[in-house]
């Protein structure tokens, strides 16, 4: 029988990623893009593992979205066949990667996005026997990148039509940082009228964040493209931020924490409070600090190596649970975490890869 991780052997603070709870999101978010006819291209940036990217891609995932040529060229050695990078790029290393990798397999496929005439000639600049596929971005006011109007993401897919080495296979945009639903829903009409506007066979549009992909899935149904979805946090889930804000609030279905970070009390230095051996090197704090599972305690801040919290009862070498908020920036901190099952025995092992090795 497997040890658990309270058996020695593991040292903490420590994180693990609790094997149902990831298995139950792969598939439930593998059902809703079946059932609301979309495809999935989950961003890997937030995991950047090799074992659970292959999870996804065996449930039927489209391909892999990254936001670097460095994670494309890492997942790509995961194994997939299709990437997109869900930014403009512009570093010539990536590039001269990317043209290597698509002119050394015919069946590769390679899409990035373009927001300028400057960015498309950077690619095209850059672009070996077989052309880049570009998808023009829509953006809206206050968003971080894209063409800020449809005349001038006109204007852009025009210019991709006319230069050699680089080929419009449609659009993308991101949703992500809009407030409300009824922003979302206009949003969404701007970016299907430029996929109308377009001259692209089986034109592609990409959309994605995890907030709203229920608004997506209502919205673009009719719409004539192939949807491509990038939501890429929903695979672990979190205890705050996507937890509070997960589409599946709003309709049936649910999403599971998978992460949870254990660390000891290291000290008691008043009544009240206490010191404990998990900081911002341990588990992410910039989206919410972490929660704690037993009732009663409070993180109250996070330092380097500690965090400190509020609660009673507390003595050294008492080991606490905790789960986390925005797993974007929890895989990051971790190169090998334990799977574990429900009884925390260890079933695995997921490894990150976020520099590349």
């Amino acid at each position: 029988m497997p040890a658990s991780i309270f058996e020695g052997g593991f040292g903490f603070p420590l994180m693990v990623v609790h094997r149902d709870a990831l298995e139950h999101n792969v598939a439930t978010m593998a059902a809703f893009v079946r059932d609301h006819g979309l495809e999935l291209a989950p961003h890997a940036k937030t995991h950047m593992s090799a074992e659970i990217a292959a999870m996804q891609l065996a449930a039927g995932a489209w391909g892999l979205t990254v936001a670097t040529p460095r994670q494309a060229k890492t997942v790509r050695g995961f194994g997939a066949d299709r990437i997109m990078v869900a930014n403009q790029v512009v570093d010539p290393a990536g590039l001269a990667w990317a043209a290597d990798e698509l002119e050394r397999d015919a069946a590769f496929e390679f899409l990035s996005f373009a927001d300028s005439v400057t960015g498309v000639d950077i690619l095209a600049g850059h672009a070996g026997a077989r052309p880049f596929g570009v998808l023009v971005e829509l953006g809206h006011e206050g968003g971080r990148a894209g063409c800020r109007t449809l005349d001038e993401l006109l204007r852009v897919a025009a210019h991709v039509q006319e230069t050699p080495g680089v080929e419009l296979a449609g659009v993308a945009g991101y949703e992500g940082g809009l407030s409300t639903a009824d922003e979302v829903r206009k949003y969404l009409v701007s970016l299907q009228e430029a996929v109308e506007y377009i001259r692209v066979r089986n034109p592609i549009l990409s959309v994605g964040g995890s907030q709203w992909f229920d608004v997506i899935g209502r919205e673009l149904v009719a719409t004539q493209a192939r949807i491509l979805l990038r939501s890429g946090a929903y695979v672990s889930h979190d205890d705050g931020y996507y937890r509070e804000r997960t589409p599946f609030n709003r309709i049936d279905g649910e999403l599971r924490p998978a992460l949870e970070v254990w660390a000891h009390v290291l000290s008691t230095p008043e009544p009240g409070l206490a010191i404990v051996c998990m900081g911002k090197r341990d588990a992410p704090y910039d989206e919410g600090l972490p929660i704690p599972r037993r009732g009663g305690v409070t993180v109250l801040k996070m330092q380097d190596q500690h965090a400190i919290v509020r609660a009673d009862g507390l003595k050294p070498g008492d080991l606490l649970a905790f789960g986390i908020s925005h797993p974007c920036t929890a895989f990051d901190k971790w190169r090998v975490l334990p799977l574990v099952d429900r009884d925390y025995r260890v079933v695995g092992t997921i490894n990150t890869s976020f520099q590349g090795d």
